[in-house]
């Protein structure tokens, strides 16, 4: 009913007991059982004279799931994913939902707001933030 969790041999022996309910809890609500490929978002920051390059895993989500925001010069990265399956066979009916959401900002300076583009493919979102001298401006961010 809550999907199957990796079950983790090495674990034992940190833990010294098969059933750690302090590490059990911590293992169920981990990244797994949100359906996200890890609580972070793994991100890789690129800067050269021009730009700052962001390029964050963000794998399984939908374009319309992801928010990115600029304002006061962080750049914050938010997913909110919810999903809901439903099965009816025979005399049995089964509903499951998931719901999960995770956030990573990077501050970056000197960026002109007006220029900064983003694009998601394949699982990776690519944002491009020019660097300059503008007015601070709070600013919501297209994917395309």
């Amino acid at each position: 009913m809550f999907g199957i969790v990796p079950f983790r041999n090495n674990k034992i022996q940190e833990r010294g007991s098969l059933f750690d309910i302090d590490s059990i809890f911590n293992d169920f609500f981990n990244d797994t059982a949100l359906g996200f490929a890890g609580h972070a978002i793994k991100a890789d920051v690129k800067e050269n004279e021009r730009e700052y390059i962001v390029e964050a895993e963000i794998p399984g989500v939908n374009k319309e799931d992801i928010k990115l925001d600029l304002r006061d010069d962080r750049l914050t990265i938010s997913v909110e994913r919810s999903e809901e399956s439903k099965e009816e066979r025979n005399n049995y009916i089964r509903r499951e939902r998931r719901y999960g959401s995770s956030s990573r900002s990077f501050y970056v300076e000197n960026v002109k707001h007006e220029a900064v583009s983003a694009k998601y493919e394949n699982g990776i979102l690519s944002i491009v933030l020019p660097k300059g001298e503008e007015k601070k401006k709070n600013n919501r961010i297209e994917i395309q």
